[in-house]
């Protein structure tokens, strides 16, 4: 990842594809910049407005089977790892996407096409605003993966609201077994 830094902020040189409206396919190297973030330490921001439906980035990096990523970052408190289906594989983030926040209320989402992770907006977003989804974490042992989102409607936390009811029904049923 190539990049001229300057003041906190990095420019970055990798050519980042973005899909207008789903018809035009064209390189826009500079439309995303990596800085500082209220949400998490560096945050992905655009630098021109983005329009609803629009893909943005891919999430690149090696894929590797679950078990060997957390064998690799056992030790780690931060990971860039993104599952794939059902889980078994992942992406050991690189590129500017994984600079992308996770938020309660985002502003882009998601996608699997033909093999491949796309960030792509939920809404119009406009040059300067962070890029944000919803990560909907589903495992990660007893770590409790606290939101720092700051939206009216955090739930605290980036597990998926599903994975945040089994944690409360296995820690109920952990409870009713101490008694």
């Amino acid at each position: 990842m190539g990049g001229i830094g300057c003041s906190g902020i990095a420019i970055l040189g990798e050519k980042t594809r973005l899909f207008l409206s789903g018809r035009l396919n064209f390189f826009w190297p500079k439309m995303l910049i990596i800085r500082s973030s209220q949400i998490h330490a560096a945050g992905c921001y655009t630098t021109a407005p983005i329009k609803k439906r629009a893909r943005i980035v891919e999430y690149t990096g090696p894929r590797i089977p679950k078990k060997a990523a957390d064998k690799k970052y056992q030790d780690s408190p931060t990971t860039y790892l993104f599952g794939l289906g059902d889980g078994s594989k992942v992406i050991d983030g690189h590129g500017v996407a994984m600079f992308i926040n996770h938020s309660c209320e985002p502003n882009c989402e998601t996608g699997e096409v033909r093999g491949h992770v796309w960030i792509k907006a939920l809404r119009d977003i406009k040059a300067g605003e962070e890029l944000t989804y919803d990560y909907n974490l589903y495992d990660g042992d007893d770590d409790e993966a606290r939101c720092n989102c700051g939206a009216p409607g955090c739930r605290k936390s980036m597990y998926s609201p599903e994975e945040l009811k089994r944690r409360e029904r296995a820690a109920k049923r952990a409870a009713k077994k101490r008694r």
